[in-house]
């Protein structure tokens, strides 16, 4: 299981580094854009996204942004009103507790309100600098994509903890980057997520994956790469970088993480279903070989020891570009440990990521 993860993790970095980087044209004609954000008692936060929003280097006549209030019991409502003569639309849910999807359910309303030809998400905690937008629509024109996923990263952390995260985090965007670049698209993250308007139509929007509340990104990629596997792109340009939070504490981290993976119950494509099939089998074939040392098999100690080693070797392969790309380096000296806990907790997400329900926005879902 060793070597099988190490092949993965080096098939995963030559995906990564097959992406070219993306040099935007400032003369290069733009496609409008409606820009969506769902949005959930984020009074603290809402008002900072939007400023970088509004602030976009981008034609004021060519972009929309549309809010969706997902009965917030806060002020969320009321400050995105604050947006209204700088272009900010609000559309306010009144749904009840009839769904278990709200996510999709306030894209899906944002979208068949929406004017623009293309359609770009983000979540309500994200910062962005001034050319993201223009990066990430100029890329998906360019290169004539109809999907575009961009990176997302943390950033100011505020413990330990979250820096962790952080790295943790690069290497799942790494993941999806690294499958888009080997033309398996397999994740993306909504908080920074592209793809044409009439696109969500012919897919036929979010039915089929609309009885999962997670979902809105990554099991709408799926479905389009059915279909559209070679036009799905990945913005690889710092500019592009949508920044966000990471988890407080482990119990919000590990809810969050349920949350992602209970998305895998309704993977189509084998060859997605494989690949997190055996990074979940080497973890768990690494921490069963711990207990059987702890437990007195000292003729397992080499085998321990050779398996984090090569692990945390190849893991500092994949991970120094992509680190690099967003300038945090730095956070490599938290690989060693990362590399033991990471083993642990990806065994635990895998299992009950995949049954009962969860927290998320103050609601139980499934």
């Amino acid at each position: 299981m060793t070597i099988i993860y190490v092949v993965l993790v080096l098939y995963m970095r030559n995906g990564w580094m097959r992406l070219p980087y993306f040099q935007p044209n400032p003369n290069y004609p733009l496609a409008k854009v409606t820009v969506i954000i769902a949005a959930r008692n984020e009074e603290a936060n809402i008002g900072r996204t939007l400023d970088c929003i509004v602030g976009q280097e981008f034609p004021r006549e060519l972009l929309e942004v549309i809010v969706v209030d997902d009965h917030s019991t806060d002020e969320t409502g009321n400050v995105v009103k604050g947006y209204a003569d700088r272009g900010v639309h609000l559309i306010t849910l009144n749904e009840g507790n009839k769904l278990n999807s709200y996510k999709k359910f306030a894209i899906n309303k944002a979208i068949h309100a929406s004017t623009g030809e293309i359609i770009v998400t983000t979540d309500a905690d994200c910062r962005m600098g001034p050319r993201w937008l223009m990066n990430v629509v100029q890329y998906m024109q360019s290169q004539q994509k109809v999907m575009v996923s961009s990176p997302v990263c943390y950033d100011e952390e505020k413990s330990y903890f979250e820096r962790l995260q952080t790295l943790e985090f690069l290497y799942l965007i790494g993941l999806g980057a690294a499958g888009i670049g080997n033309g398996n698209p397999t994740t993306c993250n909504g908080a920074n997520l592209a793809y044409r308007k009439d696109l969500f139509f012919e897919m036929g929007g979010f039915n089929g994956i609309d009885q999962l509340a997670s979902g809105d990104d990554e099991l709408l990629l799926h479905k389009v790469a059915e279909k559209y596997a070679d036009k799905i792109g990945f913005c690889k340009s710092k500019d592009a970088v949508v920044y966000t939070d990471a988890k407080e504490n482990l119990k919000a981290f590990l809810n969050q993480r349920k949350r992602w993976a209970s998305k895998s119950t309704k993977y189509k494509d084998k060859k997605v279903v494989v690949l997190g099939v055996c990074i979940w089998l080497f973890n768990l074939s690494l921490l069963v070989s711990v207990v059987l040392l702890l437990l007195g098999f000292t003729e397992a100690r080499t085998l321990v020891i050779e398996s984090l080693l090569m692990k945390m070797l190849v893991e500092l392969a994949f991970l120094y570009p992509i680190v690099s790309f967003v300038d945090r380096k730095s956070l490599l000296w938290n690989l060693p440990l990362l590399t033991v806990i990471h083993s642990l907790y990806l065994v635990y997400i895998g299992i009950v990521g995949n049954i009962g329900k969860y927290d998320w926005k103050g609601r139980t879902v499934k």
